[in-house]
C-alpha cells in the first residue's frame, strides 16, 4: 500500500511540477489580452486655464475646461481584421472631446486605434486613423504592455502624429499600489487644426487661407501599474497658440489653450479599483499559480520519497518470548 500511494503521489508532483511553467510560458500569454468589446470612459480637468474666445480671438482665463476621452471597442472591425492579420485584435474607437465652462464644445478629435490584443503594439490595417487622416502608428498609445518594464518606451502623439520615447523616471506608489513613473515632452510643433471646430462657417481650410497655423507642446506624465500595463492616473501640462497670419490681426501669436489637464478623483477611484482587480488575474497567471503548483509539486514528491523509504525498510520479526524456567528435577541415591 504504501509503494501504490508513493507512486501515486510521485505521478501528482510530476504533473503539478510540469502545469507550473505552462501555466507562465503557454497560458499566461495566451489568455492575457484586452476584450475585443471594451469600453472606457475617462474625465479630466484643467482649473484656471487659458481658452482662446474665438468671438473675439482673444485669450481668457476660465475656471475650468473639461476634456472626455472614450473608449470604444469594435467587436465587429476586431473579427473582420483577424482574419487577415492571423492573431487577436483590438479596435478601438476613441474620441477626445473638450469644453469649456460653458458646456460648449471647444474641440473633438475622433480617433481609430488598432493594436495586438496581447503584446499593444499596433496592427496596421486600412481604417486606422487620427481626425480623419490616415496614420501609421508606432509605438504604443493609451495602455503599456502587460508586465511593464523599467526603461523608455516609445509613444504615438495623436496631435503630432509622430512618435517619440516617453521616459521610465523612477518607481512610486500611488494609493497602494506600486506603479511605474513615465514621462515625455513633445517639444513646440506645428499641428493640424481639428477638422471641427468650436465657431460655425470656420474649417481648417478657412484658417490655412489666412496664413495661420496652430501649434502645440505638452508634458505628458502617466503613472502605470507595471504587471497590467494600465495607466492608473495621467496629467499634461498642455499648450496650444495659433500663429501668424491675418486671423491674428497683426499678432504674432495667441494662447489657443494652455493647462494643467488632470484626471477627475472619481474616475481616479474607479480605474485603481478596476487595475487591483485586473491584477490579480494577472498575477494568477504568472506567479500565484506557477509557484503555487511547483511548491505543491516539491511537497507532493517529498512525501513520496518519504513513503518509499518506508516501503524499502527492512521488515524486523517480533522478539521471541522468554522460556519458563524448567522445574527442578529430583536426583535420588
Amino acid at each position: 500500500m504504501r509503494r501504490t500511494a508513493g507512486l501515486a503521489l510521485l505521478a501528482l508532483a510530476v504533473f503539478f511540477a510540469a502545469l507550473a511553467p505552462l501555466l507562465r510560458w503557454y497560458a499566461y500569454p495566451r489568455l492575457a489580452k484586452i476584450p475585443a468589446g471594451e469600453y472606457q470612459t475617462m474625465v479630466l480637468q484643467a482649473k484656471n486655464a487659458t481658452l482662446l474666445d474665438y468671438g473675439t480671438m482673444t485669450a481668457r482665463t476660465v475656471p475650468q475646461v473639461t476634456i472626455v476621452q472614450t473608449l470604444k471597442g469594435d467587436v465587429q472591425a476586431s473579427e473582420r481584421i483577424e482574419r487577415t492579420a492571423g492573431r487577436d485584435v483590438v479596435v478601438w474607437d476613441g474620441l477626445s472631446y473638450v469644453q469649456g465652462p460653458d458646456g460648449k464644445m471647444v474641440s473633438k478629435v475622433p480617433e481609430r486605434y488598432i493594436f495586438d490584443a496581447h503584446t499593444q503594439e499596433p496592427v496596421h490595417a486600412t481604417g486606422e486613423m487620427v481626425d480623419g487622416d490616415p496614420v501609421r502608428r508606432t509605438g504604443i498609445e493609451f495602455k503599456w504592455p502587460f508586465l511593464t518594464q523599467k526603461r523608455d518606451y516609445e509613444y504615438f502623439d495623436a496631435q503630432t502624429r509622430t512618435t517619440a520615447p516617453i521616459h521610465y523616471r523612477d518607481t512610486r506608489d500611488f494609493r497602494g499600489l506600486k506603479v511605474y513613473y513615465f514621462e515625455q515632452t513633445v517639444p513646440w510643433t506645428e499641428v493640424p487644426m481639428p477638422k471641427t471646430m468650436p465657431v460655425q462657417g470656420i474649417t481648417p481650410q478657412t484658417v490655412a487661407r489666412t496664413g495661420t497655423t496652430r501649434w502645440y507642446t505638452t508634458v505628458r506624465r502617466f503613472w502605470v501599474e507595471p504587471v497590467t500595463g494600465a495607466p492608473v492616473y495621467g496629467e499634461e501640462i498642455h499648450r496650444e497658440e495659433l500663429r501668424g497670419g491675418t486671423l491674428l490681426g497683426g499678432r504674432a501669436k495667441v494662447t489657443a489653450f494652455a493647462g494643467h489637464v488632470k484626471m477627475r478623483e472619481d474616475y481616479i477611484e474607479h480605474t485603481v479599483a478596476m487595475v487591483k482587480s485586473n491584477r490579480t488575474l494577472v498575477l494568477l497567471l504568472t506567479a500565484y499559480l506557477p509557484w503555487g503548483f511547483l511548491l505543491l509539486g516539491l511537497v507532493l514528491m517529498s512525501l513520496s520519497l518519504l513513503l518509499e523509504a518506508r516501503s524499502r525498510r527492512p521488515h524486523r520479526p517480533a522478539a521471541a518470548e522468554p522460556a519458563e524456567p524448567a522445574e527442578p528435577r529430583s536426583v535420588t541415591a
